[in-house]
């Protein structure tokens, strides 16, 4: 990804889906496109239209972090676009710092923890959302994650390749977009990452929906996701909510876990897959 490219078609996106009246500002004649014109970003950013021009055409060490929030300010962007649109105007990682550490697994405690949630399908997410570690919950509704190739065992591949993601996720194209957004904001605080951009490749040489996505617009918004899953197995549809956290000890990785409503047909169903044979 060209982190130039990038920030242009962000901004240029959220401008256009700004209309002047709404925004009170006074609209002088014929526009000849929709949207917001980049001197009413900048005077709605109270900066000046060569600083606003200067973000937008990529040359940020020419704008100062304040000019970048005032402009995020303007086009009312949500906290996830935000924080996207601050990844794009940083400067890239140096080589070392986009260096993946040594061990991709998981301590034998963070296990336990996993264990622990005897009714909460949960797992670890690695860098590029490779699925380094889960509890038995999580095969149970999700995928027998034992049985997938490691190449395989990623957010990006099991939503995109795996035959049975469309039929679990009920609500698949949302899903999909929270991914897709996820990746997109790896790869701009890593572009000089091979494996990363490996992976990205991957799935757009083999996913037409992927390639789709890849093109649009939108930010990974929130770590509090809920989500409507078919699960066969329980004879019911869950209606869980996904709580991300990110360990302070473990840069890029992150745990999931999903719960249900308490007394909540889920919970139920849940409870009743955690007293079951093992």
């Amino acid at each position: 990804m060209n982190r130039k490219t990038a920030l242009r078609d962000f901004l240029m996106f959220h401008r256009s889906r700004l209309s002047p009246g709404p925004m009170g500002l006074r609209v002088h004649g014929p526009r000849r496109v929709a949207g917001l014109r980049r001197e009413e970003v900048a005077a709605l950013a109270s900066v000046s239209v060569d600083q606003y021009i200067r973000l937008e055409r990529g040359h940020t060490s020419l704008v100062s972090d304040t000019v970048v929030e005032a402009v995020a300010g303007a086009l009312r962007l949500t906290p996830g676009e935000r924080r996207y649109l601050r990844a794009l105007a940083q400067r890239p990682l140096t080589a070392d710092a986009s260096a993946r550490p040594c061990d991709e697994g998981v301590r034998d405690g963070r296990q336990r923890i996993l264990d622990s949630l005897r009714d909460s399908p949960a797992y670890v997410v690695g860098r590029d959302g490779a699925i380094v570690a889960w509890n038995r919950p999580a095969a149970r509704v999700f995928f027998d994650f034992s049985r997938i190739a490691p190449r395989d065992r990623s957010l990006g591949r099991l939503m995109f390749t795996h035959p049975r993601a469309r039929s679990l996720f009920l609500d698949w194209e949302g899903s999909a977009r929270e991914i897709v957004a996820y990746l997109r904001t790896e790869t701009v605080r890593r572009p000089r990452d091979g494996e990363l951009a490996a992976h990205v490749g991957g799935l757009l040489a083999e996913s037409p929906d992927f390639r789709r996505l890849w093109t649009t617009q939108f930010a990974f918004d929130s770590t509090r996701k809920p989500s409507r899953l078919a699960c066969p197995t329980l004879g019911t549809t869950l209606q869980l909510t996904s709580e991300a956290f990110e360990p302070t000890d473990a840069s890029g990785t992150w745990m999931v876990i999903y719960t249900a409503d308490e007394d909540s047909p889920s919970a139920d169903a849940l409870r009743r897959m955690a007293a079951g044979p093992r």
